[in-house]
């Protein structure tokens, strides 16, 4: 190693143990919030395939994981523009802490009751501690490709997903963030499928 590349990968090392610890500390108050570890089903299912199943946010992977896989693609280009010149594990670490914060917001009473209200998610109860900490490895996951690719090959992964879980869920992040902010009932009526 050059006397050169000794401080990068010490900065990385670094960097990545603050991702790392900010993954760690999410598990924790997702604990101390009272959320459930794993599925109250009592295992533990690779893909939940229903979207409107007791199973849902409860597993490793479920139709709102590709949401997640965009966010690590949006938070890298956000990184990008605010931190180029930062390493690109302090743009992870950035990019962890925000869908950290989203996701304890997400299972916060207030945001749990907006989502059974102003979304088709009528029975949803919040995410097990296993589901949400997912939620963020697959950001992780999305922040790297995206690092990796071409801008055009994430842009048309990201577009591949949104239309992918619209036909099959009738749902994606673009409609997830509308009906959160600004819910439109003829949405949530098809959403519902009557």
């Amino acid at each position: 190693m050059t006397a050169e590349a000794a401080p990068t990968a010490s900065r990385n090392t670094l960097w990545l143990g603050v991702a790392l610890g900010l993954l760690l500390a999410q598990i924790v108050i997702l604990h101390l919030m009272g959320r459930i570890p794993i599925c109250e089903c009592g295992y533990i299912k690779l893909f939940e395939p229903g979207a409107n199943t007791p199973g849902n946010s409860q597993h490793l992977s479920d139709w709102y994981t590709p949401s997640h896989i965009i966010h690590g693609f949006l938070f890298y280009g956000l990184g990008w523009l605010l931190f180029r010149r930062q390493p690109l594990f302090a743009r992870l670490s950035f990019a962890v802490l925000i869908e950290a914060a989203w996701e304890l917001a997400e299972n916060s009473p207030m945001v749990i009751d907006r989502y059974r209200t102003a979304t088709m998610a009528l029975g949803y109860t919040g995410d097990s501690i296993l589901n949400s900490g997912m939620d963020t490895v697959f950001m992780a996951l999305g922040f790297f490709f995206a690092a990796r690719m071409p801008v055009w090959v994430t842009v048309a992964l990201a577009i591949a997903f949104e239309l992918l879980t619209l036909f099959v869920i009738r749902d994606n992040l673009t409609l997830n963030v509308l009906m959160l902010v600004w819910p439109v009932e003829a949405i949530k009526v098809w959403q519902a499928g009557l």
